[in-house]
């Protein structure tokens, strides 16, 4: 996938060329899982499956046209007035509204988008999406953005039209990212550092659908809610669940789920800045920081699963493979193991065999490294 072939698909669709051309990378989270809504750190790298998006202006005709690679049917959408309709060119629409609320005045466009990132895999496809929508349509249109500004867009576009309840990692990634880097994020601040990165990382993607994964996390989110507001009666200081120390924990009279809940917090949030230590001084990971990231998300937040679990034994028994862990929510999806990349690329195909004959799932996997985020194509 590169821009001449989502250029080619836009004349396909439309008959026409396009006037602007961006794209934007999906995402791994290295470390610093569940922190984003916990006003933590997190550290995803962007990697090198990327969304294009490709723009032209139509102002003769009375509706937008969104043409996908993915997806048959043609979406349409007023740019004058968005509106959500359940379809997937909402995430689409969300943009041009957020953009429309800064001011810009958007005619209707014929939009098309070509994609080679794994779709269901959980490595946010969605925040590619909105953040190359933002912006094409915002240099098709002279509006200036900076990196964070784009992501700050696409991250309203998702929470407040699209209404997904996410933390600002996965736009913040995409946008910012810098090819060898990792983006160290404070979630609470949205201050944002690029810090040295030399991983290779295979991703594990089990397969197994994440159809648990919305009322599980919503409940996840309900227990950090109520562990904070225990922490804060005892030490009202503490602003974020991630700011709270273990002290606090101890001394706010939790119950036994809300006591793992918030120690995972802490502790996680503690291993990124280790990890960041690490980064700077290596350029790796240690692999047990990731191990023991695994370990408090199965045992603490008890957001892992039987194939996640296999994974994370299974690919530490290759030589030459440091670390592994589950990756973003949990409940399925995507684990990740880094170490040296031969070692990665070997281990690849002998864990999705091995996996096949547990499980009856299919699984895919990907050996990356830290890529370029969100750009303007030529």
């Amino acid at each position: 996938m590169n821009s001449n072939f989502a250029r080619a698909f836009f004349i396909d669709a439309f008959d026409d060329e396009p006037q602007r051309l961006a794209s934007a990378p999906a995402r791994v989270n290295l470390i610093g899982e569940h922190m984003d809504y916990n006003g933590g750190e997190v550290l995803p790298i962007a990697i090198d499956h990327r969304t294009y998006v490709a723009v032209r202006a139509a102002a003769d005709r009375d509706v937008s046209r969104v043409a996908s690679g993915t997806h048959e049917r043609l979406g349409t959408f007023d740019a004058r007035a968005p509106e959500r309709s359940g379809e997937w060119w909402d995430y689409v629409a969300g943009v041009v509204r957020e953009l429309s609320a800064l001011g810009a005045r958007i005619p209707q466009l014929d939009i098309a988008i070509s994609s080679d990132v794994p779709t269901g895999a959980g490595l946010s496809s969605s925040a590619a999406l909105e953040v190359a929508t933002t912006l094409a349509i915002a240099d098709l249109l002279g509006v200036g953005l900076s990196a964070q500004q784009a992501a700050e867009v696409a991250w309203r576009a998702e929470t407040g039209f699209v209404g997904v309840p996410c933390g600002i990692m996965d736009q913040f990634a995409s946008a910012l990212a810098r090819e060898g880097s990792a983006l160290h994020v404070w979630c609470d601040t949205m201050r944002t550092e690029h810090v040295r990165c030399d991983e290779h990382v295979l991703i594990f993607d089990t397969g197994v659908s994440r159809g648990l994964r919305q009322s599980a996390f919503a409940t996840r989110r309900g227990e950090c809610a109520r562990a904070l507001a225990a922490i804060q009666r005892a030490h009202p200081a503490v602003r974020e669940r991630a700011h709270a120390a273990l002290a606090d924990i101890e001394e706010s009279g939790l119950d036994a789920v809300l006591h793992k809940r918030a120690t995972h917090v802490v502790e996680e949030n503690a291993r990124v800045k280790r990890a960041v230590i690490a980064l700077e001084d290596t350029g790796v990971i240690p692999g047990e920081l990731l191990v023991a990231s695994h370990s408090s998300l199965r045992d603490l937040y008890e957001c892992s699963s039987p194939e996640l679990d296999w994974f994370v034994g299974h690919a530490l028994a290759f030589p030459g493979v440091r670390g592994a862990r589950l990756t973003g929510a949990g409940w399925g999806g995507c684990a990740i193991a880094t170490g040296e990349a031969d070692a990665l690329s070997a281990a690849a195909t002998p864990l999705e065999e091995a996996y096949a004959r547990e499980f009856p799932h299919h699984a895919r996997s990907w050996v990356v490294r830290a890529a370029g985020g969100a750009r303007i194509e030529e």
